[in-house]
């Protein structure tokens, strides 16, 4: 699946691990800008988050490429198993792998991640500003993926991440461009392991 945008590619890995039973080989950056997010499980859920996938990204009015590869060779796996590397333009790694195990906050419950993406730095540090001002949440990391656009990650109560994330993409319009703002309640795990750290 590959979407432009960061923080939509997360809300549709979300919706797509909450439809079935899929696990997350990787995400990769790539400047589109988006994020191509590779997952693996059963035919039938695989075409079952693929499904997902295309009606979450037309609920978010986002363009997508979704394709499912049933029993795939393994001697193409060199092709989409991108090797761990940094970017130094982005001055970050351009693939994620989810590391195996519990993510720190899959423990806890009743919290929500929320994302503010822009193109333009000035632009979402006001936002994150406004938010954290806002309401009592956490800066967990940002994500750049070139061409100006980053994305900010905060958590916090669903109530608060809500108010914080309206808050600051009300603050963005004056300042640069908003690419996205977007609030997940009960992350799902893939989720919660692809973000930055």
């Amino acid at each position: 699946m590959e979407v432009g945008g960061w923080s939509p590619g997360m809300v549709i890995l979300d919706a797509m691990e909450k439809a079935a039973d899929v696990s997350v080989l990787q995400a990769e950056l790539n400047d589109q800008p988006g994020v191509c997010l590779k997952l693996t499980g059963t035919l039938g859920d695989v075409r079952a988050a693929a499904d997902a996938a295309r009606a979450m990204a037309r609920q978010l009015a986002v363009q997508i490429v979704v394709d499912v590869i049933p029993s795939p060779d393994p001697r193409s796996s060199p092709a989409y198993q991108a090797a761990p590397d940094f970017n130094p333009l982005i001055e970050q790694p351009s693939v994620h792998v989810p590391l195996p195990g519990e993510t720190p906050m899959s423990a806890q419950a009743g919290f929500a991640i929320g994302f503010i993406e822009t193109q333009g730095f000035t632009a979402v540090f006001e936002a994150i500003d406004t938010a954290v001002k806002t309401a009592n949440v956490e800066v967990l990391a940002r994500e750049k993926l070139g061409g100006g656009y980053i994305t900010v990650v905060i958590k916090g109560d669903v109530a608060a991440v809500r108010a914080a994330v309206d808050a600051g993409k009300a603050k963005v319009e004056s300042l640069g461009k908003l690419v996205a703002a977007h609030v997940i309640p009960s992350p799902s795990e893939g989720a919660l392991s692809l973000l930055p750290k």
